[in-house]
């Protein structure tokens, strides 16, 4: 059943033996996905769908070897990977280039169909109890780590409320803890023979495929397990599909939920209903509408009543579910705890007021028409956007594939584009204002906390007590049992039956680069079609501009700003830039224009826009935008508008403060967001703009903003145009254009708009260091380490840093590139000795060139320290020479960095991102990864060695490394001992609180001295992840734009 949309066609199979379904989506470019799902339904908490999805790794039929599948994948420019979801589970193989994904697949297949499911297996992946009386496993650890925030406890409610017993959509499908630790082996091979049906799977593959090798390679795979599941006529339930149905909803329903939580400040607010049947294409079309001009946009309905004007919460979204009937779900997030159950009322009663009256139709035509050119954009960038609805079919919808046209089709945009007034508010009564629905009110709760923590000391205590000395002498005897039935080595006589493939089978996708004013390099000339059109148009522009030329429907702007030249006390400041930007009025022909009017405007000529940090230099902001060739010169208008037009209104300062700081407790709930806050605060210094947008900078700061402006609103203002000025000189300014830059009649003196009256005749300013930013605490790292306790999570998360490379030309890079990759591989040394003894749910080595620091992190582990000392054990060995890397890591590292090119530039968007990442913000050649590649592949045993001891081995040396954890509280004790005796002498336990910056901001009357309706109390925070990342793969850059 071919259809074509955008340059893109799907074509669906059947098999007549076994009834496995096969969507292929053809799309040019490097990779190709696979996405391979299985309706999974079950009536428990029991987890048996979650740890499926582990346990299929461990071994098949014919490849008994556990870590087999994910070495080959390494071998094969490929990685795997998996979810659990509510209603199917789902595996992933991302591949660069054909050849490698074709030799993958059946092995692959095989471990989904016919996989090994050993008592041993089970043991150590789900959960099993150590030599210690504690609890562990990798599935245990992922729920440990989850469990009890504040979003799994009040989906997990609503869904109870929602849905009544018997119902499958009522379950937690990922376990619940104290499920996980009495569910059987027997119970999930049970469920496996249930589900695990080739009848039951549909695979969806993504980018270049060869179908007649692909149906080849299905046929044989099919003969080699037909034995071994039920035949095509044989009885199956189909889940969902034939499951009792979803009853309606015969009342309202609003609960409380306490979630564990010490500043009790805030709470979440958030309600669901029961929708159209998923076959009604035309309701599904008018829902998505309808639900984008509730709670779309800062202009839209919902969020600029609840955020923008009454401030009640910091945000409005929404979210569907699929399901045979949609769930429609509202989320109010930062809701002031002591009016949850006014705001809640509010949110209803908006919605019968906008129900009740006309709506505003040319807006509601302007969503219409945005969302096609949504669909059009996402049809060009592929990846997910196909996957999840054929997923979705899959689950839902006729064995034919008949309700797949909707890629081809849109013409139920087209029918509702005629819909009236009323019958858009008949719809809206029907779904929405008058329908019963459920509503959760989040509450947080420092006794629950409490109690979480004393309850969990309480049982481990009693199962260590009841086990006693020998009890736990067999545990630790069977869970050393357990390991080495798992970890039989792999012959290497098998591996050698899977070929490495050529890189050049990897269609890389390429750009052509152009140059204007300023953007032009003095080292190399540039010379090509795309030049030459640029250079006719150039005339005396010395405006940077950088031209990045696609074959793609739309053209993407991007402005980078530096923030070097900003006095330190504003950097603070330019959070609030950040979030007032695109929300402010602006001054046009000398009237006021209101901010809902301009981002209007916006969304009728762009399909995105958006600003933050800049991901390759926390140094730099971007703004970025979306559009279509027709509006090119429109939006640069725009940008004109909002960079020197702008009115610093006091009304919209304080909107946009009061964004920021509602928002404060819940960003400091995650322990990985924590971690980075903390490491941001530590590592730079106060000259550093990604440290002082950090939660950790903004919090004290911004509130005494707030303060500032409702008393002196003058020198607030003074302030923030004070930045403003700085932030907006040509000279400051480097601009990307990426599209077809063919179908721009004016690409460069378009720009005549923005720059007709700025001064251009500076040079252009230097790019950042970040290096030049950095502290004490990372210019020399060692003999530090701190545990920040947390109230709100369950588990740990740990990060160690060193010296190590600052320079993308440093002889040593390629080693410690090879050397990184092979360990931290999947199935490689830490995967095995951490993941794979259950003492943490993941690891990863990451380097960062801009601060010179190589660093090793670990996620959501029990057990910090034990966690620690493995990996510790595994690098020391491998860098002595204690122990050798197999004969197939060095092949499986270069696999590696060529999925990396390929994950870097996946689209044509991505490519033309990277491009200009690479050659202006990180000063590195377009191809650099290519030349790299050449590099790495020439990396011997033994450097990879020099490169461990000179760079990993000091992570795990307490004089030369930085450490820091974040973890539940109950773990803090035991973990402070711990790691005194590993040698971390100057261990400190500390809060949040304690790596605040004010930045010297002070204001009369003190932090308590705010008025009666902005007394915000808390006192933790945390950053919003600018500076954890781990790692710098070059040319990474923009979500958006």
């Amino acid at each position: 059943m071919p259809a074509t949309k955008a340059r893109v066609t799907f074509t669906q199979y059947e098999s007549t033996r076994t009834g496995m379904r096969c969507v292929v989506v053809d799309q040019k470019g490097p990779k190709v996905n696979g996405y391979f799902a299985l309706a999974t339904e079950i009536h428990d908490d029991s987890g048996a769908p979650h740890t499926l999805e582990h346990l299929c790794f461990m071994g098949s039929k014919s490849y008994r070897c556990k870590g087999l599948l994910d070495k080959l994948a390494t071998r094969a420019f490929s990685s795997t990977n998996a979810w659990t979801a509510t209603d199917h589970t789902a595996y992933t193989l991302e591949t660069a280039g054909w050849d490698g994904f074709a030799q993958i697949l059946p092995v692959y297949l095989e471990h989904l169909i016919v996989p090994t499911l050993t008592d041993a297996g089970c043991y150590t992946e789900v959960h099993h109890i150590d030599g210690a009386g504690e609890d562990s496993g990798v599935v245990y650890s992922e729920m440990q780590g989850v469990q009890n925030q504040s979003g799994e406890l009040m989906d997990l409610q609503a869904r109870r409320l929602l849905f009544p017993e018997g119902i499958g959509f009522r379950y937690e499908t990922g376990g619940m803890m104290e499920q996980l630790r009495v569910l059987t082996a027997q119970r999930i091979r049970d469920f496996h023979k249930e589900m695990y049906q080739p009848k039951n799977m549909c695979l969806v593959l993504t980018g270049e495929v060869d179908h007649d090798d692909l149906l080849n390679i299905l046929d044989d795979f099919e003969e080699t397990i037909i034995d071994d599941v039920p035949t095509l006529d044989a009885p199956f339930k189909r889940p969902w599909v034939e499951s009792e149905p979803i009853p309606a909803l015969t009342k309202t329903t609003i609960k409380r939920c306490d979630f564990p939580e010490e500043d009790e400040s805030m709470g979440e607010v958030m309600a669901g209903f029961l929708g159209p049947d998923v076959h009604d294409q035309l309701a599904c079309a008018a829902l998505g509408v309808l639900l984008n001009y509730l709670c779309g946009s800062s202009i839209s309905v919902m969020e600029n009543t609840l955020v923008e004007r009454e401030q009640l919460c910091s945000s409005v979204s929404y979210s569907t579910d699929t399901r045979p009937n949609l769930v429609i779900w509202f989320s109010l997030s930062s809701v002031e705890t002591a009016k949850l159950a006014e705001v809640e009322e509010r949110l209803f009663k908006l919605l019968k007021d906008t129900a009740a009256k006309p709506l505003d139709m040319p807006y509601m035509l302007d969503c219409i028409h945005r969302w096609r050119r949504m669909l059009k954009l996402r049809c060009e960038n592929a990846g997910d956007f196909f996957a999840d609805p054929i997923i979705e079919d899959h689950l839902y919808g006729p064995r034919d594939g008949s309700e797949l046209r909707e890629f081809a089709d849109i013409k139920e945009l087209d029918t509702i584009e005629g819909w009236t007034d009323e019958q858009w508010r008949a719809f809206m009564r029907k779904w929405m204002s008058d329908a019963h629905h459920v509503s959760i009110l989040g509450v947080p709760s420092k006794a629950l906390s409490k109690k979480i923590t004393d309850d969990e000391k309480a049982r481990v205590k009693a199962q260590q007590d009841k086990l006693g000395e020998d009890g736990l002498k067999a545990l630790a005897e069977k869970l050393k049992q357990a390991k080495a039935d798992n970890d039989k080595p792999i012959p290497d006589s098998l591996l050698e039956q899977f070929p490495v493939p050529d890189p050049q089978s990897v269609h890389f996708i390429s750009t052509a680069t152009a140059q204007s004013g300023a953007a032009k390099s003095k080292k190399q000339k540039l010379d090509n079609s795309i030049q030459q059109i640029i250079d006719k148009d150039e005339g005396d522009s010395s405006l940077f501009l950088h031209f990045e030329h696609i074959p793609s429907n739309f053209v993407r702007i991007k402005i980078l700003l530096g923030t070097n030249s900003l006095p330190v006390e504003l950097k603070p400041l330019l959070s609030l830039y950040l979030m007032n930007f695109f929300t402010t009025p602006v001054e046009q022909d000398g009237k006021r224009i209101e901010f809902e009017q301009v981002v209007l405007d916006l969304e009728r000529e762009t399909v995105g826009y958006g600003i933050d940090l800049e991901r390759s230099n926390a140094e730099m902001l971007y703004i970025a935008f979306e559009t279509e060739p027709g509006s090119y010169e429109k939006i640069i208008r725009h940008i004109r508008t909002l960079l020197f037009d702008a009115i610093h209104d006091p009304v919209r300062l304080h909107a946009s403060l009061t964004k920021i700081l509602v928002d404060i407790p819940s960003e400091k709930r995650s322990g990985s967001s924590m971690l980075g806050a903390v490491e941001a605060m530590l590592s730079f210094d106060q000259t550093s703009s990604g440290r002082a947008c950090s939660t950790l900078a903004k919090s004290l700061y911004l509130k005494r903003t707030r303060k500032l402006l409702k008393d002196d609103p003058d020198r607030v203002i003074a302030q923030f145009t004070k930045l403003c000025e700085s932030l907006h000189r040509s000279e400051n300014l480097r601009i990307r254009v990426a599209g077809n830059i063919e179908t721009l009649p004016n690409p460069v003196s378009a720009w005549k708009s923005l720059t007709s009256s700025l001064d251009l005749s500076k040079p252009l300013e230097p790019l950042i260091d970040r290096k030049e930013k950095l502290a004490d605490y990372a210019r020399t790292p060692g003999n530090a380490a701190y545990i920040i306790p947390l109230s709100s999570i369950d588990s740990s998360y740990a990060r160690l840093a060193c010296k190590g490379i600052d320079s993308f030309s440093h002889p040593d890079l390629a080693a410690l590139i090879v050397a990184q990759a092979a360990l931290d591989s999947v199935e490689g040394p830490l995967w095995v000795a951490v993941r794979g003894n259950g003492l943490a749910y993941g690891t990863n080595c990451g380097y960062r060139l801009s601060t010179g620091l190589v660093s090793f992190s670990i996620s959501r582990s029990p057990d910090i320290y034990k966690a620690y000392m493995a990996a510790k054990e595994q690098v020391e060995g491998y860098a002595s020479g204690k122990l050798n890397f197999d004969k197939f890591a060095l092949e499986g590292a270069v696999s590696e960095i060529v999925l990396d090119m390929a994950n870097e530039q996946p689209t044509m968007a991505a490519a033309a991102a990277t491009s200009f990442t690479n050659q202006v913000v990180l000063g590195i050649e377009k191809d650099w990864s290519h030349q790299m590649l050449a590099k790495v592949r020439d990396v011997t045993p033994e450097q990879i060695r020099e490169a461990m001891m000179k760079y990993m081995v000091p992570l795990f040396d307490p004089k030369t490394a930085n450490l820091l954890v974040t973890c539940a509280q109950i773990m803090t004790e035991k973990l402070e001992e711990n790691l005194k005796g590993a040698g971390f002498t100057s261990v400190e336990v500390k809060a949040l609180a304690d790596f605040e910056d004010d930045y010297g901001l002070e204001v009369p009357g003190g932090d308590d001295a705010e008025g009666d309706d902005e007394d915000d109390d808390e006192d933790d925070e945390d950053e919003d992840g600018d500076d954890s990342e781990d790692g710098e793969t070059p040319g990474s850059s923009e979500d958006s734009g």
